[in-house]
């Protein structure tokens, strides 16, 4: 394993470093100071690229969140940067795991977002005590596994993945 994938990713969970150390840190808080650090969390959400605004909703809808997300993702350099588009404001939880999880997998290599365990999502929002939102989670990062996935595939670069 290379120097660069070991420093990205959890060898044993899959999980990068920057995202484990985030959800534990959320865990460990009372429920009332976890809440308000999702609302703090969900603002940090960077904002979709003016260049996608005009993109077919179709094609970047997680169907399977309550909330609506719109998906992004863009690979430059051999590097996955993602955004969503999510009402901060209505649904605050969706935002802030976006924020959180996209921190952690943006300016990596696909292999990073690929080598997230799929019980990721079910495990982190259980543990939050937040499994409402468990389905829509794990769907959106099933998505953004897809699209690293299409990025190690494509030679184009950079470029938008639909």
């Amino acid at each position: 394993m290379s120097d660069a994938r070991r420093a990205t990713a959890d060898d044993a969970t899959g999980i990068p470093p920057a995202l484990e150390t985030a959800w534990r840190r959320l865990q460990g808080l009372p429920r009332e100071d976890r809440m308000a650090a999702i609302a703090h969390q969900a603002r940090k959400l960077e904002p979709v690229p003016e260049r996608f605004r005009e993109a077919d909703p179709a094609r970047h809808v997680v169907p399977e969140c309550n909330t609506r997300v719109l998906l992004f993702a863009e690979c430059t350099d051999g590097r996955m940067h993602y955004w969503a588009a999510v009402d901060t404001r209505q649904s605050p939880t969706v935002a802030a795991v976006c924020a959180l999880t996209f921190a952690a997998l943006n300016d990596q290599p696909p292999a990073v977002t690929l080598a997230v365990p799929s019980a990721f999502a079910s495990r982190m929002m259980a543990a939050l005590g937040l499994s409402a939102r468990e389905q829509g989670i794990a769907a959106l990062l099933v998505r953004c596994q897809r699209l690293a996935r299409a990025a190690l595939e494509s030679s184009l670069q950079p470029h938008p993945i639909p």
